[in-house]
């Protein structure tokens, strides 16, 4: 099992950043890499952005350019950068554990959710 803990979540204005941060801890030699997911209300659960271990990432065409994804292995600790954000960014981000090969990402462990809300 892994276990996540998130943070950095909040209410931000229109234009403005926030970063979120996501630490694993427990088995982390069953994953590959982690990601972030995003859920608006009514809206579908969405992958935002995913790194490897290695350092590669992918980024949803829908915020690239103003977010980013880092890792630092060293702490088992994902971020998410987010810059320029809009309204339409409110949603419960959720960090995730998984695997990714060449081709996509594959979900497995969940954490919490922390709630990101944009105001004009």
């Amino acid at each position: 099992q892994v276990q996540l803990v998130e943070s950095g979540g909040g209410l931000v204005q229109a234009g403005g950043s926030l970063r979120l941060s996501c630490a694993a801890s427990g088995s982390i030699a069953s994953i590959n890499a982690m990601a972030w997911y995003r859920q608006a209300p009514g809206k579908q659960r969405e992958l935002v952005a995913y790194i490897s271990q290695g350092g590669t990432t992918n980024v949803a065409r829908s915020v690239k350019g103003r977010f980013t994804i880092s890792l630092d292995n060293a702490k088992n600790t994902v971020y998410l950068h987010m810059n320029s954000l809009q309204p339409e960014d409110t949603a419960v981000y959720y960090c995730n554990a998984g695997n990714a090969n060449s081709y996509a990402y594959y979900s497995n462990y969940w954490g919490q959710g922390t709630q990101v809300t944009v105001s004009l």
